[in-house]
């Protein structure tokens, strides 16, 4: 069977390539600070784009990564503030509230939303895609995350410019994740696991939360988002056979702490457990031409993964159970 989904994430390729020679996002002021904001997917999205501001000012700048809940209600906005909110569609309600509170107090806005998306109340509009076709959002995310890492290059010190240079890798690079076949057998054992749980470190981590959100919506299987150092902290008291993992392989060092849940996990006689990583020999492959570049790549094998597991356990991620009771009456009315 084939989904809406896929079709998506075989767009990805073309719209980041597209969206790299576009008209270039507005520059961000390195003397004001900065808070990314966004709900789920787009949440993932604004921490991957601190990280990478983070990381690419060596520490001096330090934006803050905020839930949109939060920042449209009662999170501190200041007018020196320079508020970027991400929002698909750009309808929902807290992402609104949030642009909304930012423009009162007098602090620069930004909105990146989809193509198709209302009229925002930004100071700055950002458009990235057509809307999905699938309920279950893959090229959107890494519309946002393209554009995110425009803004983020602008910050790059080193002098060599390593991830600036790299972002023209991208479409190929996400080419070539997507021709990695999914392991086929290791798919069949995932879909019969009570509970899943997806591991990342460092910049991986908002990528193994958003490959949970993925599952949840598309596979309708409960899934979680854990770094490795939360996942041994208390968490094993919750582990048992009937579960599945996939570890996202660590490019830095983690101190060995992914090893370490690997083999709690192993001893503690879960189902499955796999590996995400760029070695050939990991069960869910991808490549990266960059290390801060991993989020675009890292998370299309689950993309993949959530696809196969739709078809075994016979749901749909182009839905998310919209078409039936109690989901449709519960969700229809629901002002998201």
């Amino acid at each position: 069977m084939n989904f809406s989904y896929d079709t998506q994430i075989a767009s990805c390729q073309k719209v980041v390539a597209e969206l790299l020679e576009g008209v270039a996002p507005p520059s961000l002021d390195p003397s004001r600070p900065i808070l990314f904001s966004g709900i789920g997917t787009s949440l993932h999205a604004a921490r991957i784009a601190a990280e990478w501001v983070t990381r690419l000012s060596h520490g001096e700048m330090r934006p803050i990564p905020i839930d949109a809940h939060d920042l449209g209600t009662t999170a501190p906005i200041r007018a020196e503030d320079q508020v970027v909110v991400i929002s698909h569609r750009g309808y929902k309600t807290f992402p609104g509230k949030a642009l909304a509170r930012a423009r009162s107090i007098g602090a620069t806005t930004i909105a990146i939303v989809g193509r198709t998306a209302p009229d925002q109340a930004a100071d700055y509009t950002i458009r990235t895609c057509d809307n999905e076709t699938a309920g279950t959002f893959s090229v959107s995310y890494l519309a946002s995350l393209t554009v995110l890492a425009r803004m983020a290059s602008e910050f790059e010190t080193a002098p060599a410019r390593s991830f600036s240079h790299a972002l023209s890798a991208l479409p190929e690079a996400i080419a070539l994740t997507l021709s990695f076949p999914p392991p086929k057998s290791v798919i069949e054992q995932l879909a019969t696991v009570e509970v899943l749980l997806l591991v990342g470190f460092g910049i991986d981590f908002p990528t193994a939360q958003e490959a949970a959100l993925k599952v949840k919506e598309g596979a309708w299987m409960w899934t979680e988002g854990m770094s490795p150092e939360f996942a041994i902290h208390g968490t094993p008291a919750s582990y048992r056979p009937g579960m599945g993992c996939v570890l996202i392989e660590p490019r830095d060092d983690d101190g060995g702490r992914m090893a370490v849940l690997c083999q709690v996990m192993s001893r503690l006689g879960v189902k499955a457990i796999a590996a995400c990583g760029e070695r050939a020999e990991a069960e869910f492959r991808f490549v990266s031409p960059h290390p801060l570049l991993r989020p675009f790549t890292a998370i299309l094998p689950f993309h993949l993964l959530t696809a196969e597991l739709a078809r075994l356990r016979g749901t749909d991620p182009d839905t998310l159970h919209g078409h039936r009771d109690p989901w449709k009456a519960v969700m229809t009315g629901l002002r998201l």
